[in-house]
């Protein structure tokens, strides 16, 4: 016991120091035990959540929370692939051992999961004990609400004997064992165990769903390899984080700072084969691990995807995506037996990029303006027009405007005629001629998508004002006749010819009972008439939050998001014919990565793609030229050391701009970051593209 003579001694004795930062570094391990255990209250509400909305079927989860809360769409569907995937690797692993005598299931930091008794209730447990490991207080205090709970002590054994109040076995039963130890502590953990009973030679599932990363990794390095040591004849299974540096990264490892839960494996274990060479490092002979994107793609069956994107109303696909490729699950085996019981291979490919060694220079514009699913178009020279989107302060319904001066950029006010209402992820284009656009569709909620065009015409005078205070813009509902395509969101709307005539071509998109679309609609827009003509030609997959840009009186559209929700790397040009239009697909090299939620140019002949959600590689989308003459592409890394804050470039827009040299002009983007919260770019960021100059110059240049 530390005392006061104690203390005089050490200060004698010059040890004082070194005392008092031992002191200090365990009132600082128990404050971020505290919150790791914590960690556990909240995901098992989430799980609650998921499992109230039918993403899996788990009766017993909703005992171990007071109240069953209802969570977002994106947080359900998060805990739900975390769960099969978890599920998934336990039933495989209790199907390869079904002819063992004895097998074990030792779950590390389990906090309220009910693993147990799910199994226990399926009668999926024959000749297997689940061990359970947590901190002390987590193991009294599901103890304590098992024993209260008639539901699930009536999965223990019917005599249970009364439960220890001091550990650390706090419940005994033939197949469930619970014991409250630091997992940390090797010879308290191994005694503890082989007290209450497990067989290290058996075959055991080792899990560890999100639990060793908040360890210094030298202590979860240490348990990696004494399980590896102790079990030869074991699967361990890890549910983690990975990819700590690109933007989703950077918020979600800020996320956990806060909560005083540091996630320490990140920074030597920052991806896939970092994992997988660790395991073998420590001992595993074979480690398979995929992150969930390639899981859920690969592994989740296509039925059981298409019920589970039909349970509530979902338009967060970046959100999901970003959160999937930012969490990964491993199995790692020792003897021949477990080899089996490995993880599959899942079928979502890896695409690297045709890095150039040129970076572009991203810079923040001092202008405070956010917000995401917005669009925006020219109205005059220096002057941009944005619309619609949603910010901090919820959903927009009044235009902005963005204008540059001899002083820079600058935000003012929009006088427009008429309010064009709620709408997100919509579309519009300006018109041949320049003094207006067109809007189309959006949506207010994932249920109501819009199918009402508006013209707008912009004030002439505002150009000749030396500092307007607000520009005028007048709003026309366009009355069109003929035949409308279905209301949708997250769609192209692009100006072609055909005859001698202009008309708006709709591609794609999504809305309330669609998941992708791939209808073609044209809009002659001097008779606002809806008309009909024959496309043939190779047509592209049904896609949504795609781009399309007019290019020669042709239309060339590339990536978005497949209606089998994997994103699409093709390039396809939608030219007239005689009759109609005609597909041609371009066959790019070298390809570009798949990808959606990007924003897209044409300047000279080449595609200009910028930002965008890629799953098939590492990192972040920066800038992608394609030449639409010779199909050649390159990729450009961002370089966003003189942006403050991290850079997230999907559901924005962004303009081409050109004042001496062409640069692009990025403006609203983010999302919300799975639990870690919401992150808005909060000012429009600018990208030169001089650097790349050559490759923007015209053919024979």
């Amino acid at each position: 016991m530390w005392s006061r003579e104690t203390e005089e001694e050490e200060v004698c004795s010059g040890k004082l120091g070194g005392v008092m930062a031992t002191r200090a570094r365990k009132k600082q391990r128990k404050g971020s035990d505290t919150a790791v255990q914590g960690t556990n209250d909240s995901s098992v509400v989430s799980k609650a959540s998921a499992a109230a909305q039918g993403y899996f079927r788990d009766p017993f989860i909703q005992h171990f929370v007071c109240k069953v809360s209802r969570r977002a769409p994106l947080i359900n569907r998060g805990y739900f692939v975390r769960w099969r995937a978890v599920d998934h690797c336990v039933r495989h692993f209790l199907h390869i051992t079904a002819k063992c005598p004895k097998r074990q299931i030792l779950s590390l930091g389990a906090g309220f999961d009910s693993l147990y008794f799910r199994l226990r209730a399926d009668g999926a447990l024959d000749g297997t004990v689940v061990f359970e490991v947590d901190f002390p207080d987590v193991a009294r205090r599901k103890a304590a609400l098992v024993t209260s709970n008639a539901t699930l002590r009536g999965l223990l054994d019917p005599c249970l004997p009364p439960s220890p109040h001091t550990g650390p076995v706090y419940l005994c039963s033939s197949q469930y064992r619970l014991l409250g130890v630091d997992v940390r502590e090797e010879s308290q953990t191994e005694a503890a165990l082989s007290a209450a009973g497990l067989d290290w030679a058996a075959p055991t599932l080792i899990l560890s769903e999100v639990v060793l990363t908040y360890m210094e990794t030298q202590r979860s390095d240490a348990v990696i390899s004494w399980a590896a040591k102790r079990l030869p004849r074991s699967l361990f299974v890890m549910y983690e984080q990975i990819r700590p540096d690109d933007p989703f990264g950077r918020v979600m490892q800020d996320h956990f700072l806060k909560l005083n839960s540091t996630l320490h494996a990140l920074q030597q274990y920052p991806d896939l084969p970092a994992q997988r060479q660790r395991f073998l490092d420590k001992g595993w002979e074979r480690c398979v691990c995929v992150d969930m994107n390639a899981f859920y793609l690969g592994l989740v069956p296509q039925e059981e995807r298409d019920r589970i994107e039909t349970l509530e109303p979902f338009d967060e696909h970046e959100e999901w995506h970003q959160k999937c490729s930012h969490y990964f699950i491993l199995t790692a085996s020792r003897g021949a037996l477990m080899e089996q019981a490995l993880l599959g291979q899942a079928s979502v490919p890896s695409v690297s990029p045709s890095w150039s060694s040129t970076e572009l220079k991203a810079s923040a514009v001092p202008v405070c303006l956010e917000g995401l699913g917005l669009a925006s178009t020219w109205m005059r020279l220096e002057g941009l027009l944005l619309t619609g989107g949603s910010s901090r302060g919820g959903r927009v319904t009044q235009c902005r405007s963005l204008i540059r001066d001899q002083n820079g950029w600058r935000s003012t006010t929009v006088e427009a005629s008429a309010d064009l209402g709620v709408r997100l992820y919509h579309t519009v284009t300006p018109l041949p001629g320049g003094g207006g656009a067109v809007v189309y569709g959006g949506r207010s909620s994932p249920l109501r998508p819009n199918s009402d065009l508006f013209k707008l015409t912009f004030d002439p005078s505002a150009a000749k004002a030396p500092r307007p205070d607000a520009e005028k813009v007048q709003v026309e509902p366009m009355d069109c006749t003929g035949n409308p395509p279905p209301p949708r969101f997250r769609h192209t709307a692009t100006v072609v010819r055909h005859g001698g005539r202009h008309f708006l071509f709709v591609f794609g998109g999504k809305n309330q009972s669609a998941c992708a679309l791939g209808d073609s609609s044209f809009l002659s827009l001097d008779q606002q008439l809806w008309t009909e003509f024959p496309v043939g030609g190779d047509v592209p997959a049904a896609r949504h939050s795609h781009s399309a840009c007019s290019y020669l009186g042709s239309v060339v559209v590339f990536g978005g998001l497949s209606r089998e929700g994997e994103p699409l790397g093709d390039l396809s040009l939608l030219t007239p014919t005689e009759q109609g239009f005609n597909w041609i697909r371009a066959a790019v090299r070298p390809p570009p990565v798949p990808r959606y939620s990007h924003c897209a140019h044409v300047l000279e002949d080449k595609l200009i793609v910028v930002g965008g959600v890629w799953m098939h590689s590492d990192g972040a989308p920066g800038v992608v030229i394609v030449s639409l003459s010779t199909y050649s592409s390159v990729e450009f890394r961002l370089d966003t050391s003189s942006v403050p804050w991290p850079l997230m470039l999907h559901s924005f827009c962004s303009e081409l701009t050109d004042s001496g040299e062409p640069a692009l002009l990025l403006i609203g983007g983010g999302g919300n970051c799975f639990s870690f919260g919401t992150h808005l770019n909060p000012q429009p960021v600018s990208v030169c593209l001089q650097p790349v100059s050559d490759y923007l110059q015209p053919p024979g240049l």
